[in-house]
């Protein structure tokens, strides 16, 4: 007997999302090559092969009024095959059922709470929809508690006695490059393999089963889509991509480069070829004080920053650098988010904190000092930590949130307890407008060294902004800050901002030795 195909997949990347064997799957790229479709699809290969309702899936998108394309095209899909399926469209449903008994969700989802709206529940298949959109890896990774089934061949054997294999448990997300959450999906996806390539953690577990230890390997994958994988697309759709404007979204959705920044507040001015310096010693007249965002759950941040005063200072070629008074330089981080994870904290206490930072300050100043205890055994978990012994001669009191003066009854504030480590700030600039002034001013300043560049001195006019290259961490993360939605003169405050807290209370900042600085 002869069968037609009811949907196909294109050859090339669609086909290989189908046919994938990993535990997680990120299907990314261009837009256009069939990705929505492909998720849709994946679900519904298991439907009517004896699961029954153990196969369950849901697939998530950031706000209800998101889901309207997917469900749309799940219509057009799922109705070919005619096989009774019914979709219920009432708000509390929003689901596919089939007479066999399995069903996919869609539902909205973004914050960690939500997560609790599905604690306990089975769902051996999890899809998100343009993953970048999810601010961070929060909701994404509690929802694999959920990516489970109670399914167990043996006991539901098929009609002629046969075993089905055992229910696959899987998450598959579909995205480009670009949005909100563009650093965490790429750290996770992108940066540790080359797309299509298998990424694999084993670790030894007690499987209830067979009651030992035993080793489990998860397996992770991107694979990579083009618009040009799709004969089905209008030209004109591909002509409407090429005439995007703006450089990182067509870099983005175009070419499905990782390598943007993705609508970020400040991406139109930084240059990491002119921002980003070598280090040199820092001028004794110079201005050296440093700048804090605390966090406990959350990162900390810990910035040291030189102030130029218009003086000159000796590179280490020999050549002079002499920057406009008010320029600053950050010179040294400390962030407290262990290595390799995003927007996490040391859980490290205030008091622990400010040793860390009493101790940086004396090597910073080229004092030959003994490693705090606290500190040395932290180890590993002290986060980026990134300075250069003996780079100034002393360390004044700069910015700090002034959260941290906050007291309960009868309690110390943070910065007490910071205070009797020898740790002395000056409260921030917290004044109304402050947030978009610091943004506004900040932006001045990396267009300072742009235009600088541009005359024949080869130096600003104006008060401008450099990092010293070692600072590694703040550069992975404030340039693809995202604006606010609401207001794009600001900085999206759900984004890991912690740095840019640091940075604004610095930029406004203005420390008495230092005359007047103008914009």
């Amino acid at each position: 007997m002869n069968y037609k195909a009811v949907w196909k997949p294109l050859p090339g990347s669609q086909s290989l999302s189908l046919s994938c064997p990993c535990n997680e799957i990120l299907y990314e790229g261009t837009r256009g090559p069939g990705k929505t479709a492909a998720q849709l699809a994946r679900f519904r290969r298991l439907v009517g092969l004896g699961y029954g309702s153990f196969w369950r899936g849901v697939i998530f998108d950031t706000e209800y009024k998101n889901l309207t394309d997917i469900i749309t095209q799940s219509k057009r899909m799922y109705r070919l095959f005619n096989d009774g399926a019914r979709y219920l469209a009432s708000a509390s449903e929003l689901r596919w059922v089939w007479p066999t008994g399995e069903e996919l969700l869609f539902r909205f989802g973004k914050e960690e709470s939500d997560y609790w709206d599905y604690h306990g529940q089975e769902f051996p298949f999890i899809g998100f929809n343009e993953l970048t959109k999810q601010q961070s890896s929060e909701f994404y990774e509690m929802m694999f508690s959920c990516r489970r089934s109670s399914f167990r061949p043996e006991d539901y054997p098929l009609d002629d006695g046969s075993l089905i294999k055992p229910i696959p448990l899987e998450t598959f997300s579909t995205t480009n490059p670009f949005g909100i959450g563009h650093t965490w999906v790429k750290k996770r996806f992108i940066e540790p393999a080359p797309r299509g390539t298998i990424i694999r953690e084993t670790q030894s577990v007690f499987n209830p089963q067979t009651e030992r230890e035993e080793d489990v390997t998860l397996t992770r994958v991107a694979i990579h889509g083009s618009f040009k994988e799709n004969p089905y697309l209008d030209p004109q759709y591909i002509a409407t991509l090429m005439a995007i404007k703006d450089p990182n979204r067509k870099k983005a959705w175009v070419e499905g480069s990782w390598d943007v920044t993705s609508g970020g507040r400040f991406d139109h001015l930084w240059n990491e070829s002119l921002h980003v310096i070598k280090p040199f010693p820092i001028p004794s007249s110079w201005i050296v004080d440093r700048s804090h965002d605390w966090g406990e759950s959350k990162p900390f941040s810990n910035l040291w920053w030189a102030r130029a005063d218009g003086t000159e200072a000796t590179l280490p070629d020999g050549r002079k650098f002499c920057p406009p008074a008010g320029s600053l330089i950050l010179i040294s981080e400390w962030y407290g988010c262990p290595p390799g994870e995003l927007n996490k904290g040391l859980n490290m206490s205030s008091t622990n904190v400010a040793k860390g930072v009493a101790w940086i300050d004396k090597r910073l100043a080229g004092e030959d000092v003994s490693e705090p205890e606290e500190i040395k055994e932290a180890g590993e978990t002290l986060g980026q930590m990134n300075i250069i012994p003996g780079i100034c001669q002393g360390v004044e009191p700069g910015p700090a949130d002034g959260a941290i003066y906050n007291t309960g009854d009868n309690e110390q504030s943070i910065a007490d307890k910071m205070a009797k480590q020898g740790v002395t700030w000056v409260p921030s600039n917290k004044k109304p407008g402050s947030r978009k002034n610091g943004a506004a001013i900040f932006a001045d300043m990396l267009e300072a060294v742009i235009e600088g560049k541009k005359t024949e001195s080869g130096m600003p006019e104006k008060p401008a902004f450099y990092v010293f290259e070692h600072c590694r961490g703040w550069i992975s993360r404030i340039p693809v800050l995202v604006r606010d939605s609401k207001d794009p003169d600001d900085v999206d405050t759900s984004q890991e901002d912690h740095d840019w807290d640091g940075t604004r209370y610095e930029v406004l900042h203005e420390p008495k030795q230092v005359g007047a600085i103008f914009f």
